[in-house]
C-alpha cells in the first residue's frame, strides 16, 4: 500500500485505533509513549517501539530516525523539535540525510496548543467564534476588568495543557475570582465570553492534498466537561443547520496548514447561529462512531490524508442515507472500590442489536477515565434509541450517562399538512399510525389558496429539513396535494376529505387527475390510516430494517385478527345452541 513508516506521537486509545486502521492497509507504524504496554503498543508487535515521552525532544528525535512521517494522537507534544526535524540542515547533520515529514503541520499543532492563539487565527480568518481576551497578569483586578468588558458569567481558561474541561473555570461573579485564581493562577490564561448555547455539536473534518471534507454533524452530550454520548446525526437539528455546521467546520480547518483529521467542536446558539468552540489537530472522541457507521473511519481517513492516498467523496458520509448511530463513552467507575465495573456495561452491550464494543486495554478503571466506547448503529434514530434503551438504563443505574437536561424532539421525516384545521379529524388516524410505527412527524396547516406563499416555502424547504414523505389532506377542489407535488421532489400522498356536497368524490377526482410529470399517490376518501401506512412502506423501502420489521409485525397482527374473527363466526356455540355468526351479531 505504502512503504513509508508512520511514527505516532502517543500510544493511547486514539493511537490504538489508528494502528488498527493501519493494519488493515498494511501500513507500518512505530509508537512513542512512556508506558511499554500502552493501549496502542499492545496491538502492534510488528515493530520495536520507543519508550519515552511524546513531549521530550530526544525521544521524538529517536522516533524520527525510525520513521518517514510523524503524526500525533495528542497535541501536547514538543513542537520545537518537530520544527527542527523538517529543516534540511537538521536532516543533513542530525538524521544523516534522512527526510521526515510532519503532518499535520507543526505550526498548526503549536497554534492549537495555545487556545487563545487558536481563537485569534479563527477570528482573523472570519470564522465565527467566541470573543476572547488575553490575561496578561493573573490578578484579581485583571479578572474584574474582564467582567467589566464581558459581564458575568464568563469562562476563564488555561491557554495550554487543558483537556476534558481541566483548566477551565466559570466565573459567575466577582465572588468567584479568588477561587479561580487559586485553581488556575499559575497557568497562562485567557478569558472567553460566555456562549448561551442550546446544544453542542461536533464535526470531524479531513484535510487532504486536494480537498477538505466534513463528516456528518454529531450532537455531543457532556458531563463535567467530559464527552459522554454522541447522537449522529444530531437530533432535532434541521438539514439546513447541519449543512451550515459542516461548512463552518471545513472553513475553520482551512484556516490551518497541514493534512489529516481535525475534530471541530461548536455551539448551536439559541438564535440558531453557530460558534466554533475549539479544534483538535487529530482524531477525536466525537468521531469514534465513524468506525462502525461510515464507509471510512476517521482513523483510516487520517492515514490516507497524511500519506496522500485516495479519499473518495463518499468516504465521509454515513453508510446509507438512513444510517443513524449513538456512541456511548465507557468511563471508569466513580467508585474506586469497583475498578472493573466498566466491563459490566460493556458486557451488557453485547446483546444489543447493532451494538459494537470497543475496549482500550487500559486495565483497571479510575473515576472518569475513558476505558472504551460502545457504538449502536441502525437504520433510523428511532430504531437506534429503542435498541440502546437497555444500555442507557444500565448506564443510568451506574451513573455512566448523565440524565439529558432537555428532551430532544426527533427530526420529523414525514410532514402531515391540511388545507384547513377542519380536516384534522380525517388526519388524526395518520398521526396515530405514524406514532405506532415510531416515525417522527410534523403536522400543520398549509392552504394552497389562502396562504400560497407559505405553501411554496414549505414545499421548497421540505427536503433540506429532512422530510422524506408528505401527506396532504384536502377537500373540495383539493389543490393542495398537487400544488405541493409541483414544488418538491418528495413523494406526496393525497388524502381526499369528504365534503358536505359531493361526499368527497370531487376531492378524490381532483387529486387523482394530475397532469403527466406531477405524480400524487391517492388513497381512499377520509382514509388517513392508509396514507400513513403507504408512507411507512415508502420509508421502509429505503433500507430501514427496524421499520420493515415493525410493518411485518403489523401485517401479521391483521392476519391473526382476521383468523380470530373467522374462528368465532365458524364455531357453533353448544352452550346456547346457536351458530357462531349469530352469537357474533348479538355481541355487537
Amino acid at each position: 500500500m505504502d512503504s513509508r513508516t508512520i511514527g505516532i506521537l502517543g500510544g493511547g486509545q486514539l493511537g490504538r485505533m489508528m494502528v488498527e486502521a493501519a493494519h488493515r492497509l498494511n501500513l507500518s507504524t512505530i509508537l512513542l509513549d512512556t508506558p511499554p504496554d500502552s493501549p496502542a503498543k499492545q496491538i502492534n508487535a510488528l515493530n520495536t517501539h520507543i519508550q519515552g515521552s511524546f513531549a521530550d525532544a530526544a525521544s521524538i528525535h529517536e522516533l524520527a530516525t525510525n520513521c518517514d512521517i510523524i503524526t500525533a494522537e495528542i497535541e501536547h507534544v514538543d513542537t520545537h523539535i518537530l520544527e527542527q526535524l523538517e529543516k534540511p540542515e537538521y536532516q543533513a547533520t542530525k538524521l544523516g540525510g534522512k527526510k521526515v515529514e510532519i503532518q499535520p503541520d507543526w505550526k498548526t499543532i503549536r497554534t492549537i496548543q495555545d487556545k487563545y492563539l487558536q481563537h485569534k487565527v479563527l477570528i482573523d480568518g472570519g470564522v465565527p467564534t467566541a470573543e476572547v481576551l488575553p490575561i496578561q497578569e493573573a490578578s484579581e483586578q485583571a479578572l474584574k476588568d474582564v467582567g467589566s468588558v464581558f459581564g458575568y458569567p464568563y469562562m476563564l481558561k488555561s491557554r495550554t495543557m487543558a483537556y476534558d474541561g481541566r483548566g477551565n473555570f466559570a466565573v459567575t461573579s466577582e465572588k468567584d475570582i479568588p477561587e479561580a485564581l487559586s485553581q488556575l493562577g499559575t497557568r497562562p490564561l485567557y478569558a472567553e465570553k460566555w456562549a448561551h448555547f442550546k446544544m453542542e455539536l461536533a464535526v470531524m473534518v479531513v484535510r487532504g492534498k486536494d480537498a477538505v471534507m466534513g463528516y456528518p454533524v454529531a450532537e455531543t452530550v457532556h458531563e463535567k466537561s467530559i464527552l459522554r454520548v454522541c447522537y449522529i446525526p444530531a437530533r432535532g437539528v434541521s438539514k439546513e443547520i447541519q449543512e451550515r455546521a459542516r461548512k463552518l467546520a471545513e472553513q475553520a480547518v482551512s484556516a490551518f496548514p497541514g493534512k489529516g483529521v481535525f475534530g471541530v467542536e461548536m455551539f448551536l446558539m439559541d438564535d440558531e447561529t453557530l460558534l466554533i468552540n475549539e479544534l483538535a489537530p487529530r482524531p477525536h472522541n466525537s468521531g469514534h462512531y465513524t468506525i462502525d457507521a461510515c464507509p471510512t473511519s476517521q482513523f483510516e481517513i487520517h492515514l490516507r490524508a497524511i500519506l496522500d492516498l485516495p479519499i473518495p467523496p463518499t468516504a465521509t458520509s454515513l453508510s446509507t442515507p438512513t444510517t443513524s448511530s449513538i456512541m456511548v463513552n465507557i468511563l471508569g467507575s466513580p467508585d474506586p472500590n469497583t475498578p472493573w465495573a466498566h466491563l459490566d456495561l460493556a458486557r451488557s452491550a453485547l446483546s444489543i442489536p447493532g451494538a459494537t464494543v470497543h475496549l482500550y486495554g487500559k486495565g483497571p478503571g479510575r473515576p472518569g477515565r475513558k476505558m472504551g466506547h460502545i457504538t449502536i448503529v441502525g437504520a433510523s434514530m428511532a430504531e437506534v434509541q429503542a435498541n440502546a434503551a437497555p444500555l442507557i438504563a444500565a448506564a443510568f443505574d451506574t451513573g455512566e450517562i448523565p440524565v439529558p437536561k432537555r428532551p430532544a424532539r426527533p427530526t420529523p421525516i414525514v410532514s402531515i399538512i391540511m388545507g384547513s384545521d377542519s380536516d384534522l379529524p380525517v388526519l388524526i388516524p395518520a398521526c396515530q399510525t405514524l406514532q405506532k410505527f415510531q416515525i417522527p412527524f410534523e403536522c400543520t396547516v398549509v392552504s394552497a389558496h389562502r396562504t400560497p406563499a407559505r405553501m411554496v416555502s414549505f414545499a421548497h424547504s421540505a427536503v433540506s429539513r429532512g422530510i422524506r414523505v408528505i401527506i396532504a389532506g384536502a377537500g373540495g377542489a383539493a389543490h393542495l396535494p398537487g400544488m405541493v407535488a409541483s414544488e418538491t421532489s418528495l413523494p406526496v400522498i393525497g388524502v381526499p376529505v369528504r365534503g358536505s356536497q359531493l361526499a368527497g368524490v370531487d376531492s378524490i377526482l381532483s387529486i387523482v387527475q394530475m397532469p403527466r410529470g406531477i405524480p400524487v399517490a391517492t388513497v381512499g376518501i377520509n382514509n388517513g390510516t392508509n396514507a400513513a401506512l403507504l408512507a411507512v412502506r415508502i420509508l421502509a423501502s429505503g433500507g430501514d430494517a427496524g421499520l420493515t420489521e415493525r410493518y411485518v409485525r403489523f401485517v401479521k397482527g391483521m392476519e391473526e385478527e382476521v383468523l380470530a374473527k373467522a374462528e368465532r363466526l365458524e364455531k357453533f356455540d353448544e352452550e346456547v345452541g346457536k351458530e357462531g355468526w349469530e352469537v357474533y351479531l348479538e355481541s355487537k
